[in-house]
C-alpha cells in the first residue's frame, strides 16, 4: 500500500499529544514540599489528529523494549532545556492501562520554573513524545485516510511539555500549583529576613539620633 512519508533524515519522529490540565503534585511536608509533573506522553489504541495526510494508532505493546533507554524530558524537545532524565534517576517512565506514563522532579532552574507558571496559567496545555519506529503497518478508514499503527518503538528519545496536541486523550492534571509558587515566593523572601532587615534599619535610625 502506499503511504505518505512521514520521515526526516534522521528518521526521528515527534507526536504533540494534548493534556488537560497539567498535574503538579508534591513529595515530602512542610517546608520540604517539592513539585514534581505527572502524565501520560503517548496513549493506547486512541487514534491521533491527522498528522498530515495520515491517523495513528499505538499497539499496547509498542513501549515494552525501550523503558530502559536513556531519556530525557525536555521543554518543546529543546535539548538546552532538559528538565529530567532516566539515568540521572529525576526522570520516571512506566506502562500502565492508559499508556505511556512519565513522572519527574521539576528542578529549581530558569527552565523548571518557568514551566510551572505555563502550566499554572495553561498557557503550556500538550505533552509530546520523540521516537523511532522499529514495526508499523498500514490501513485506511472509509473515507480513504491513512491509518498508521505502531506496533514496536525502537527508541525512545524524550517526553515533553510542549504547545501543540496530536492525540486529545493523553493527560494531564493540575492541582496544587499556587501553594508551590507561594512557597516558592516566601522562600526568596523568608519573613525572618524581613523582621531582621526592619531591626537594623531600626537601629540605624537610633544611631544616627
Amino acid at each position: 500500500m502506499n503511504k505518505p512519508d512521514i520521515t526526516n533524515n534522521s528518521d526521528q519522529e515527534r507526536r504533540y499529544l494534548k493534556f488537560e490540565p497539567s498535574n503538579v503534585e508534591y513529595r515530602g511536608e512542610g517546608d520540604d514540599k517539592k513539585p514534581y509533573v505527572v502524565g501520560h506522553a503517548a496513549v493506547f489504541d486512541s487514534l491521533s489528529e491527522n498528522l498530515g495526510g495520515f491517523r495513528e494508532t499505538i499497539e499496547r505493546n509498542a513501549f515494552d523494549d525501550v523503558l530502559e533507554d536513556d531519556v530525557r524530558a525536555l521543554f518543546n524537545h529543546d535539548p538546552n532545556l532538559i528538565l529530567a532524565r532516566t539515568k540521572s534517576g529525576t526522570l520516571k517512565l512506566s506502562l500502565d492501562e492508559k499508556g505511556l506514563r512519565y513522572e519527574f522532579d521539576v528542578p529549581d532552574t530558569t527552565t523548571g520554573r518557568d514551566l510551572l507558571v505555563s502550566l499554572e496559567r495553561r498557557d503550556v496545555s500538550q505533552s509530546s513524545f520523540g521516537f523511532t519506529v522499529e514495526q508499523d503497518s498500514w490501513d485506511k478508514d472509509e473515507d480513504g485516510v491513512h491509518i498508521r499503527s505502531i506496533s514496536k518503538v525502537k527508541r525512545l528519545f524524550d517526553v515533553s511539555p510542549v504547545v501543540y496536541p496530536a492525540y486529545p486523550s493523553a493527560d494531564v492534571a493540575k492541582r496544587s500549583l499556587a501553594a508551590a509558587i507561594q512557597t516558592r515566593k516566601a522562600e526568596q523572601d523568608p519573613p525572618v529576613l524581613k523582621l531582621d532587615m526592619f531591626k537594623k534599619r531600626i537601629n540605624l535610625l537610633k544611631l544616627k539620633a
